[in-house]
């Protein structure tokens, strides 16, 4: 009998790398060029960033947590942050999801401006939010 490879953390970040490079491809539209432009904000914002995979097909952007999801729909590409009701958004980027207990979405719509500044300190706020989260109980 074969024993089963383990996956190493960096194979699964290069695969998710891989697909979120394939949907950006893909898209070849305003939505593929606006998913490369978040993605990138994201990674100026913390240069430690971890892109994942998940749900069949979204990329996520993680440090230690989810800090957002980057979906992309025939009229809106959505980040949703996952603790975003917890987030100052002095800028008022959010504009989606808004009665939430929890998350916190923003909709971009083909030529709609994106605040940079803004979104990395959504971002950088996300990431303290959870690297401030109390250690999990055993």
């Amino acid at each position: 009998m074969e024993k089963a490879k383990r996956t190493t953390k960096a194979e699964v970040a290069t695969s998710a790398t891989e697909h979120i490079d394939a949907r950006v491809a893909e898209l070849a539209d305003w939505r593929g060029e606006m998913l490369a432009r978040v993605r990138s904000i994201i990674k100026q914002a913390d240069p430690e960033v971890v892109e994942t995979w998940k749900w069949r097909g979204v990329p996520v952007w993680e440090h230690d947590g989810i800090i957002c999801t980057g979906e992309t729909y025939k009229a809106a590409v959505k980040l949703t942050f996952a603790k975003g009701a917890s987030l100052a958004d002095p800028s008022g980027l959010f504009n989606a999801s808004l009665d939430g207990n929890v998350r916190r979405a923003i909709d971009i719509h083909e030529g709609d401006k994106l605040d940079a500044k803004a979104l990395k300190a959504l971002v950088r706020a996300a990431v303290a939010l959870n690297a401030a989260k109390p250690p999990k109980r055993r």
